[in-house]
C-alpha cells in the first residue's frame, strides 16, 4: 500500500505545463468583487497574470484561444482559513505539524518549510477550483501559534507563494487555556509579547534571551515585529462577543496592529463596531448552534448582518476539517445565498457570496492586490464551470493557477477507475505497482 501511495503522489507531482498566453473568450465572467457576472466576456493571462478581463477584450494575436461556451469563468476560489498540507492524518504525529507543545518557540515558529504539497488533500482540492489557501498553524502551549503561509495548490514542488504572512493567535477559550486558565490571563500573555517586541525593536542587541522558560524568547520577539509595525496581520481565532470588544480597545492602543477576526460567530452583535475599527473577518460561515459558552448567540445570519453593516468579509472553515474540506467553502457561499429566501434570515446575494471566498477573503487578509479577482495585475488563478460553481452539481472543467493549466486528477478518482472493475492478478491489489 506504502508503494501505491508514493507512486500515486509522484504523478500527481509531475511537472504542470509551462505558464502560457491564454484568452478565455464567450465566458460568463465573474471578476471576484462582488461585482455581477458578465454575459460574452474575455479573461486573457499572460506572464501568470491576469492582463485583461470584461466584455469588449479582445484575444491578442498568438495566444491560445479557448471557448467556455458560455460557462461561467471565475477567479479560482482563495481559501480563507485552513491547515492544508501540515497535517495528513490527525492522529499520527508524524504527519501533523501544525502544532508543537514541546517547543521554546512559540510567535517564531514558521510553518512554511513543514508544508507538503504531496498532501491528497492538495489535489482533492485542486479539482474542486480552489486554487489559493490560508494555512495557519495550531496552538499548543501558548496563545501564539506562529506564522502562517499563503499557498498555491499547484501540481508541482513550490507551493507556497508568501511565507510569513500573518501571525496567528488563539483568544477566548482557547486562549485562556493556553495561558493558564482565564481571559485575564491571556490578555496580560498578549499585552507583554506587545511589549517584549517593542522592546527587542528598539535595542535588538540588547534583548535579554532567559531561556525556555521565558514568555517571549528573543526570536518570538523578532517574529512579532512585523506585526507591531503593522507590516504583517494578526489572525485571532474569536468568537464570543465581548471578547471580540477587548481586542478591539487593545487596537484602539496599538494602532499600528492589523487585525483580523477568525470564527467571530457572535460578530453580528458588534458589527458595527468591527466596522468602525476596520477589522477584517474570516468567518465561519453556518455555526448556528451554541456548541460552546462563546458561541451562544452563533446564526446563521452572523455573515449577512457582518456585511451589512460594512464589514470586510471572507469565508474560513477553522477547526472545521479544515486540513483537507477547504472545498466545503463553495457550499457555504451557496447556503449563504439559500438564506436570503428565508423569512427573517440574512444571507448574501450571489455576488456578495462568490466574492466572500475568492475577492473578498484575499482582502480581508491584506493581499486583494495580488489574490482573489480577475482585475488587471492579480494572479492568473482562473476556473472554467460546468455549471453555477455554488450549486453542488457543478464541477471545475478546467483550473488554471498563475496562468498554468492544472491536472484535475486525485487520487480518489485514480482509485475508482482502478478498483470499478476489480480483477485479481499474481498478487493483492496493495502490492501492484
Amino acid at each position: 500500500m506504502i508503494r501505491w501511495l508514493l507512486g500515486t503522489a509522484a504523478l500527481a507531482l509531475a511537472a504542470p505545463v509551462a505558464a502560457q498566453s491564454v484568452a478565455i473568450t464567450n465566458a460568463k465572467l465573474v471578476i471576484g468583487d462582488g461585482s455581477a457576472p458578465v454575459e460574452g466576456a474575455t479573461v486573457v493571462i499572460e506572464g501568470g497574470k491576469v492582463i485583461a478581463a470584461g466584455k469588449g477584450v479582445a484575444a491578442p494575436r498568438g495566444v491560445e484561444v479557448v471557448d467556455a461556451g458560455g460557462r461561467y469563468v471565475t477567479p479560482g476560489i482563495f481559501a480563507g482559513f485552513t491547515r492544508m498540507g501540515i497535517v495528513e492524518v490527525d492522529g499520527v504525529d508524524e504527519t501533523n505539524d501544525a502544532a508543537a507543545g514541546n517547543s521554546p518557540f512559540h510567535a517564531a515558529i514558521d510553518i512554511a518549510p513543514a508544508i507538503n504539497p504531496k498532501t491528497s488533500a492538495i489535489a482533492l482540492n485542486r479539482a474542486e477550483g480552489i486554487t489559493r489557501a490560508v494555512v495557519a498553524p495550531a496552538t499548543r502551549g501558548s496563545i501564539f501559534a506562529g506564522q502562517g503561509a499563503i499557498i498555491d495548490l499547484g501540481a508541482d514542488a513550490n507551493s507556497v507563494s508568501h511565507a510569513r504572512a500573518f501571525q496567528f493567535l488563539e483568544y477566548g477559550e482557547s486562549g485562556a487555556r493556553a495561558a493558564g486558565g482565564s481571559r485575564p490571563a491571556a490578555m496580560t500573555a498578549l499585552r507583554d509579547a506587545l511589549k517584549a517586541a517593542r522592546a527587542y525593536a528598539k535595542a535588538p542587541g540588547a534583548y535579554l534571551d532567559q531561556g525556555r522558560d521565558v514568555l517571549v524568547n528573543r526570536a518570538d520577539a523578532a517574529a512579532l515585529l512585523p506585526v507591531i509595525e503593522g507590516r504583517v496581520p494578526l489572525l485571532v481565532h474569536v468568537e464570543r462577543a465581548s471578547d471580540m470588544r477587548a481586542l478591539i480597545a487593545l487596537k484602539q492602543e496599538n494602532p499600528t496592529l492589523k487585525m483580523v477576526f477568525v470564527g467571530a460567530s457572535e460578530g453580528w452583535m458588534i458589527a458595527n463596531e468591527l466596522a468602525a475599527a476596520k477589522i477584517p473577518v474570516l468567518a465561519s460561515a453556518l455555526n448556528d448552534l451554541p456548541e460552546s459558552f462563546e458561541m451562544l448567540a452563533a446564526t446563521q445570519s452572523n455573515v449577512g448582518r457582518m456585511k451589512a453593516a460594512g464589514v470586510v468579509v471572507g469565508l474560513g472553515i477553522i477547526n472545521d476539517n479544515d486540513a483537507r474540506q477547504a472545498r466545503y467553502e463553495k457550499q457555504y457561499a451557496g447556503n449563504l445565498v439559500a438564506l436570503t429566501k428565508v423569512p427573517g434570515a440574512s444571507g448574501l446575494g450571489w455576488d456578495a457570496a462568490f466574492a466572500s471566498i475568492t475577492g473578498g477573503a484575499a482582502e480581508a487578509i491584506g493581499l486583494g492586490g495580488e489574490f482573489g479577482t480577475l482585475k488587471p495585475g492579480r494572479r492568473g488563478d482562473v476556473v472554467i464551470w460546468s455549471g453555477d460553481p455554488l450549486e453542488l452539481d457543478s464541477v471545475a472543467e478546467s483550473v488554471y493557477i498563475d496562468g498554468v493549466k492544472q491536472s484535475l486528477s486525485t487520487r480518489q478518482g485514480e482509485l475508482l477507475k482502478r478498483y470499478r472493475q476489480p480483477q485479481e492478478g499474481a498478487l493483492p491489489k496493495a502490492y501492484e505497482r
